[in-house]
């Protein structure tokens, strides 16, 4: 239930700062943004899968951090993550 190692790559070079940036917030949203789809969409068919369902909020919540973690640093590189990525906040 995770994303392929071409998509990760994809996502590093589209968030990414410079070249191999696998640490900046960006990347760490964009990524975990992808894995929140993806399990997502698995829950839709595994209902009663609670143990992946606890990965997912933990997921989310690490996420929100990071976000949290940008606006406080950058207001305006926040507003554009957020806005590329397609977030509701």
């Amino acid at each position: 239930m995770s994303i392929t190692p071409d998509e990760k790559t994809r996502l590093i070079k589209e968030y990414g700062t410079k070249e191999g940036d696998t640490g900046s917030p960006e990347v760490q949203v964009a990524i975990l943004s992808s894995r929140i789809a993806t399990l997502t969409e698995h829950f839709k068919t595994h209902k009663k899968d609670n143990h992946g369902r606890r990965g997912l909020l933990k997921m989310v919540a690490q996420r929100r951090k990071l976000l949290d973690y940008v606006k406080r640093q950058d207001e305006a590189r926040y507003q554009d993550l957020i806005q590329r990525l397609g977030l509701r906040r």
